[in-house]
C-alpha cells in the first residue's frame, strides 16, 4: 500500500501529457472532452508543461503538441525491447514455418505492449511497431495473459480495469462473464480476439489466436498469430497452427528464463500500483 495519498495535480498533469501524445495536436476543448477537467485547470497544466518543455503551443491556432523532450520519459523503460530481442529469432523461424505473422506482447499496468512482430511494414492491413499499446480484455494476447497469470495478479488487474471507463474495459465490470471467458481460454489452451474489437479496428477482416509465454512460475508475455477472416477458419488454425504456436511460446519462455538467470533481469509483472 502507498504511504501517502496520490498527488492529484501530478496525476492530472500526466494524464494531460498522455492525451497530448496520443492526439499529437490537442486543444483545450479536446482535452476537456477527454478528461472532464475544467478548462481553467487544463490551461494551468498546459502552461506548466509548456514551461517545462514537454509541450509546444501554436499561438495562431491555440493548438498544443508534444515536443521531443517527451522522449526522455521513456528512456528508462526497455523491458519490451529486451523480451523482443530474445524472441525475435524464434519468431522469425515460426513465421517461415506457418506463413502468417505474429506478435509478442507484455503486460503493463492496464494494457499490453508489442515487444516484437514478424509483420512486414504495411502488411495485414496495418502496421504496429514494438512499443504499441493495445487493450487487454478484447485481444487474444491480453486474454491469454490474463487467463494464465497467477490468481492474485489476475485479481489486481481486473480490479484496476473495472474502474477505467470505456468499452475496452467493460468485461471487467461483468465478473461472471469474464470468469467464464478466462476458464474457456484455459480449457482450450488459447484465446481469440473479440469479434467486436476486430470489427471496430480491422473492419472484421482480421482475427487472432493467442497463447501465453510462460514457464512453471512466470508468465512473461503472450504471442499470437494474425490471420485473415475467410482465409483461415478457427478450426483449421487450431488443427494446423496451435501446436506450433504453443511450441514457439515454450521455446521463447525457455530462452527468456535462460537470459533472466544470466542477467538477473526481473520482469515487472503486473504493475498495478
Amino acid at each position: 500500500m502507498p504511504s501517502f495519498e496520490p498527488v492529484i495535480a501530478l496525476s492530472r498533469g500526466l494524464e494531460i501529457l498522455r492525451i497530448i501524445n496520443a492526439e499529437r495536436q490537442s486543444t483545450v476543448g479536446s482535452l476537456h472532452k477527454a478528461t472532464g477537467l475544467n478548462k481553467a485547470t487544463i490551461v494551468r497544466m498546459l502552461e506548466t508543461l509548456e514551461h517545462e518543455g514537454y509541450v509546444l503551443r501554436d499561438a495562431d491556432r491555440a493548438v498544443y503538441a508534444p515536443t521531443g523532450r517527451c522522449l526522455l520519459l521513456s528512456h528508462g523503460y526497455d523491458q519490451h525491447l529486451w523480451i523482443g530481442g530474445v524472441a525475435e529469432p524464434i519468431m522469425h523461424e515460426f513465421r517461415k514455418q506457418i506463413g502468417w505473422p505474429s506478435d509478442i506482447a507484455i503486460f503493463d499496468r492496464d494494457s499490453m505492449i508489442v515487444a516484437q512482430t514478424t509483420r512486414e511494414p504495411g502488411s495485414m492491413l496495418f502496421s504496429r511497431r514494438p512499443g504499441f499499446r493495445f487493450p487487454l480484455l478484447a485481444t487474444s494476447m491480453g486474454r491469454a495473459f490474463l487467463a494464465y497469470c497467477p490468481p492474485e495478479q489476475q485479481e489486481r488487474i481486473i480490479s484496476l480495469l473495472s474502474v477505467i471507463p470505456g468499452k475496452s474495459t467493460e468485461l471487467a465490470r461483468q465478473p461472471k462473464k469474464l470468469a467464464a471467458l478466462l476458464t474457456e481460454v484455459r480449457q482450450r489452451g488459447f484465446a481469440l480476439m473479440d469479434e467486436q474489437y476486430s470489427q471496430h479496428v480491422f473492419d472484421g477482416r482480421v482475427w487472432a489466436m493467442g497463447v501465453p509465454v510462460r514457464d512453471a512460475d512466470k508468465v512473461y508475455a503472450s504471442i499470437n498469430i494474425m490471420m485473415l477472416n475467410g482465409v483461415v477458419t478457427v478450426e483449421d488454425a487450431v488443427k494446423d497452427f496451435l501446436g506450433p504456436l504453443q511450441d514457439t511460446a515454450r521455446r521463447i519462455a525457455s530462452s527468456l528464463g535462460d537470459n533472466f538467470r544470466a542477467t538477473l533481469w526481473a520482469p515487472s509483472g503486473a504493475r498495478t500500483d
